[in-house]
C-alpha cells in the first residue's frame, strides 16, 4: 500500500469536483492491477526529477562502470538470474555505450573486478561521477536497462563479481 499525494500531479491526471489531500492504492496482483514488487514507493534522493544529473559515486551510491558488449553481455546475464529485478543499472546510448551498475556506497572496494570492469567509488584516486537518468521523460544519452525499487535499489556486489566474472572468461 502506498499514499499518492495528488496536490503534486498534473491538472490533466486527477480530475475532481472538490480538492482531495491524498490517495491511498493497494496494490495486488490481480490481472490489470500494478504489481507491487516493480513499484517504486519514494524515488531515491539520487534520482533527478527530469533529464539527467551527474552523482559523485561513493556518496548514494558505488558503480561498476562495463563498457559496450561486454557491459550488455552482464546486464543480460545478471537481469536473466534475478527474473529482471536486477537493481539499477545505467545505460549510455553514445561513445563508449558504458552501463554502470550501482551498488550500496562502500561496496565496490571489496572485490578484485578484472578489467575492463572498473569500480567508481570514494576513493584517494580521484572523483569519480556518473550520470543519472530520471525515471520518466527525454534522459538522452541516458536511460535506464534496469531500474531501482523499493525492493532492489542496487544491484548485489557479490552476485554482480560472479556475473562478470563468468563474462570475461
Amino acid at each position: 500500500m502506498f499514499t499518492l499525494f495528488t496536490d503534486h500531479l498534473p491538472e490533466c491526471t486527477v480530475r475532481h469536483k472538490r480538492p482531495v489531500a491524498l490517495v491511498t492504492v493497494e496494490l495486488g496482483r490481480k490481472a490489470g492491477v500494478m504489481n507491487s514488487r516493480k513499484s517504486l514507493d519514494g524515488v531515491p534522493s539520487w534520482v533527478p526529477a527530469t533529464g539527467h544529473a551527474l552523482r559523485h559515486a561513493g556518496v548514494h551510491f558505488d558503480a561498476v562502470r562495463i563498457g559496450g558488449f561486454l557491459g550488455e553481455d552482464v546486464a543480460y546475464r545478471l537481469m536473466e538470474f534475478t527474473d529482471f529485478q536486477a537493481g539499477p543499472i545505467v545505460r549510455e546510448a553514445t561513445g563508449e555505450k558504458n552501463l554502470y551498475f550501482l551498488l550500496p556506497p562502500g561496496s565496490a572496494a571489496a572485490h578484485a573486478w578484472p578489467a575492463p570492469a572498473r569500480a567508481l567509488s570514494r576513493s584517494g584516486r580521484g572523483l569519480a561521477f556518473v550520470g543519472i537518468p530520471a525515471l520518466h521523460g527525454s534522459t538522452w544519452p541516458l536511460d535506464w536497462r534496469s531500474r531501482p525499487t523499493a525492493e532492489d535499489p542496487f544491484v548485489e556486489p557479490d552476485l554482480l563479481h560472479n556475473m562478470v566474472i563468468d563474462a570475461v572468461r
